[in-house]
């Protein structure tokens, strides 16, 4: 049998993560869940608005109520609610009727 023929298997560990590359993680982690909250504070401040302020931002109150109720605590509904003031704001530009 030839050197060339033969192969070693090295059994390698996996690295292991750093203590920075896991602190790097833990302050991300905060920072996620710290904006989630900052944003459900201000979606639930959004509940403040009356029905004409909320058609202004392209929401409507059952809307909002719905979308407040799906999402748990710690879930951020910001971006739910962007997305359905973006759509009802496509169906009027559209011509197509809006609530």
């Amino acid at each position: 049998m030839r050197t060339t023929d033969r192969m070693i298997e090295l059994d390698i560990a996996a690295p292991r993560p750093t203590l920075a590359r896991r602190l790097a993680g833990v302050v991300v982690t905060i920072e996620t869940v710290w904006r989630a909250i900052r944003n459900r504070r201000a979606a639930n401040c959004l509940a403040d608005l009356d029905d004409f302020q909320l058609r202004d931002i392209g929401l409507s109150r059952s809307e909002l109520n719905e979308i407040l109720s799906i999402s748990g605590i710690a879930d951020d509904p910001s971006q739910q609610l962007a997305r359905t003031a973006r759509n009802r704001a496509r169906r009027a530009l559209q011509g197509l009727p809006v609530d």
